[in-house]
């Protein structure tokens, strides 16, 4: 991606981020910021904001920052695989062959094998823009707790096996250690953490698309699916088109392919998204927000348990706290995975109105339940422990969500900070009697 290119549309996407965190929200639809940036529509795709830091509201008097647990998304990265680019190139390519493409479409052929070569040997693999990322929010974090990281800090950081995200702890660890050389750091990534650092609950993931689900999804999706004006713009063969393409997903892997490019150096050198109006491209946005509500999110259409996947990392988290929280000087925990663990973890937490529940998928874009706001490239959950020294029990938790101040299901006269035995008690509560319910449903 050019500098100047990837700087104009990291501003874009301040602005639109902005205007959500503030509240502006309920007046905004996603529509509109798509109309400010196509770009936004990307969904897991989308780059991370790279927030202009809000104003942080003051702790409670006497209440310092002494310990920060931390989950992360891997930074931005290129394709998984070829499938997605193999769907739409090999289709053009067969057109091709029979004379009939149009000369755009013999020109979106060519870009994406411009865009097949560049990511070839590299499926999966963190991008430059992802490492930057990683770096400049381990930046951003210790210039606003700098007491955690004070002298020989200590810093634990855990990854997934996976090679993009073992490489975005290794860039965040450099942008921690190159502003304090003096922090005693510690890194893993092993199998043995696999359990909860990117739990793969068989029970849940079987239950995810039911057949009801499937039903709704299908009938949200029906007027959404085609695209009559791009065949027309790619082909000079309607009759072809209807024998022999696959309309749906032509026009789906398509918006797929140049959308994950802002994440990639080849943002500046394709423009076949101009191809798609903002309607388009909105349409696209909804099929894939409503496919993650169902998927990972707490739609009452599968039982509206699969942010519980998460429920081992969040127990973890808080054992991991209860512990720390007894020594002089905690530091820090990273643990950096996937927006598979990042998206139902929030909608477990309840952060903001991400735990919001319904049947209706027509709903969800009303309401504000925009998956692409909480797993951007780089997404993170940061929790900020506060009290007045070692001896002070009283202990303050404030959570943010991609660095922003988030809201917990919690009732608390000081909002955004929560006690943390109500929070810890909370959540714990929440995951026993899941757990309970699951038990007596198995027996």
């Amino acid at each position: 991606m050019g500098n100047s290119l990837q700087r104009r549309c990291i501003v874009l996407v301040i602005m639109l981020w902005s205007v959500v965190v503030s509240g502006v929200a309920q007046s905004y639809s996603a529509f509109d910021h798509i109309n400010k940036d196509r770009r936004f529509s990307a969904s897991n795709y989308c780059i991370y904001p790279d927030t202009l830091l809000l104003k942080q509201t003051p702790p409670p008097a006497g209440k310092k920052p002494f310990y920060i647990s931390h989950y992360g998304r891997h930074g931005s990265r290129y394709l998984n695989n070829r499938k997605g680019y193999d769907i739409p190139y090999k289709a053009l390519q067969h057109a091709d062959s029979l004379g009939k493409l149009t000369p755009t479409g013999k020109h979106v052929m060519k870009q994406l094998e411009m865009i097949i070569a560049d990511s070839e040997n590299h499926w999966g693999d963190l991008t430059e823009l992802g490492k930057q990322q990683h770096k400049g929010i381990a930046r951003r974090m210790m210039n606003q707790f700098p007491e955690v990281f004070e002298g020989k800090a200590h810093v634990n950081a855990k990854s997934t096996i996976v090679n993009r995200s073992v490489l975005s702890m290794g860039a965040a660890i450099q942008g921690m250690t190159a502003k304090n050389p003096k922090l005693q750091v510690t890194m893993d990534a092993s199998q043995r953490d696999m359990w909860y650092m990117n739990h793969q609950d068989r029970k849940l993931r079987d239950s995810m698309m039911t057949f009801k689900a499937k039903q709704a999804y299908d009938t949200y999706c029906k007027s959404r699916d085609y695209n009559p004006r791009l065949m027309s713009l790619l082909f000079n063969d309607s009759n072809y088109v209807k024998q022999q393409v696959d309309e749906v997903w032509l026009n789906f892997y398509l918006i797929k392919s140049a959308l994950i490019q802002q994440n990639t150096r080849m943002g500046s050198k394709i423009d076949f998204i101009e191809l798609f109006t903002y309607e388009d491209i909105h349409q696209f946005w909804q099929k894939e927000n409503a496919w993650w509500y169902i998927m990972y999110g707490p739609s009452l259409l599968n039982g509206g348990k699969q942010p519980f996947t998460q429920r081992w990392l969040l127990k973890k988290i808080i054992e991991e706290a209860d512990s720390c929280i007894q020594l002089r000087k905690p530091g820090v925990q990273l643990r950096f995975g996937h927006e598979t663990v990042v998206l139902p973890l929030t909608c477990l937490m309840e952060l903001n109105h991400f735990g919001y529940q319904t049947y209706d998928l027509e709903e969800l874009e009303d309401d504000g339940w925009w998956a692409c706001l909480v797993f951007p490239m780089a997404s993170n959950i940061q929790l900020i422990f506060y009290r007045e020294d070692v001896a002070d029990k009283d202990v303050l938790v404030k959570v943010m969500l991609n660095e922003e101040e988030a809201q917990l299901p919690i009732e608390s006269d000081m909002a955004p900070y929560y006690k943390w035995s109500d929070v810890r008690e909370y959540y714990l509560t929440k995951i026993a009697q899941y757990e309970l319910t699951r038990q007596q449903q198995e027996k």
